[in-house]
């Protein structure tokens, strides 16, 4: 299949998307209420205060995760031979008055569990509270902005959970375990990757590259931004494209894979039908399913040159 047949085939076949990408948007807004943490224009907080936080950490268990849950900031990750994890907070705070400040202080915390085949590293706050429950929540303005930039060395065979919402990238590089990465206001990158997973943002662009070839299914998305895909030579996978105002490029030969039926489903005795909008295409004799999908963007499916 050629790239221009593709991006045809594509465009024609997903003009019914751009609803579904829309609601999904809104969807996120609504699902994850971090989302609403985007700090506001903070020009008027004139008093600011930055705090480096490094410690290390020991994993020794056989399987060793790292969950790293932000909110307003980047997290960066680099794997390599050691068994232990370094880390380095810059934590910015910026407050309207020094009684904002020291509140900032007191309600913004780093939670860690430190465990032998577990570091969860969670940024807690008002944003967090479940408004159901006795306490105030997050009622915009508190007159202060907290934000913390994770840097960490990692070990290279080590599962990844990350994710953060706003004013802040997520790059990954030489881990080499499955993986599960998620922005909302900001692009991802994931260099020389060898495992299996999702990545997925809103505003941003989606770059990975592999060392080794996903052995399963995996997805990468976005709403705003390019999906770029590299992987090493001799790919065999089954792939689920899916955009709107954009094409499709492979570096690959793909076979057309036929089109999934719809997914009937009943409620208060009406019938619905769920239509799969993605078109497939085949790579080599096929494998895992790797879906790419996007809004606003090009999704381009590369073959490393080395």
């Amino acid at each position: 299949m050629s790239r221009k047949l593709l991006a045809l085939m594509i465009g024609s076949s997903l003009l019914l998307g751009v609803l579904a990408a829309q609601a999904a948007v809104a969807r996120s807004q609504d699902d994850d209420d971090d989302s609403n943490l985007s700090l506001d224009d903070d020009s008027n907080l004139s008093l600011k205060d930055q705090e480096t936080i490094r410690r290390t950490f020991n994993l020794n268990g056989a399987h060793k995760t790292l969950d790293v849950d932000n909110i307003n900031g980047s997290i960066e990750v680099v794997g390599g031979q050691s068994d232990q994890v370094q880390l380095v907070v810059n934590k910015t705070i910026r407050a309207e008055s020094k009684e904002r400040m020291e509140a900032a202080k007191k309600e913004v915390k780093l939670d860690i569990t430190d465990q032998p085949d577990l570091l969860k590293l969670y940024v807690d706050g008002p944003f967090r509270c479940n408004c159901h429950d006795n306490c105030d929540g997050w009622h915009g303005d508190r007159g202060y902005s907290v934000r913390m930039d994770f840097q960490l060395q990692v070990p290279r065979a080590l599962e990844l959970k990350l994710q953060t919402v706003n004013g802040g990238h997520v790059t990954v590089k030489d881990v080499t375990g499955n993986f599960s990465v998620h922005n909302v206001n900001g692009p991802i990158d994931l260099q020389n990757m060898a495992g299996s997973g999702n990545a997925k943002t809103v505003n941003g662009g989606v770059k990975v590259s592999f060392r080794e070839n996903p052995k399963e299914n995996s997805s990468f998305g976005t709403i705003n931004g390019n999906v770029e895909l590299t992987f090493v030579r001799g790919l065999s996978a089954d792939f689920r494209f899916k955009t709107f105002n954009g094409n499709v490029y492979s570096d690959y030969q793909l076979t057309p894979l036929p089109a999934r039926d719809a997914k009937q489903e009943q409620h208060n005795g009406k019938f619905i039908f769920r239509t799969d909008r993605f078109t497939g295409g085949r790579v080599g004799s096929g494998g895992p399913e790797i879906k790419a999908e996007n809004l606003n963007g090009e999704i381009r499916v590369l073959e490393r040159g080395e």
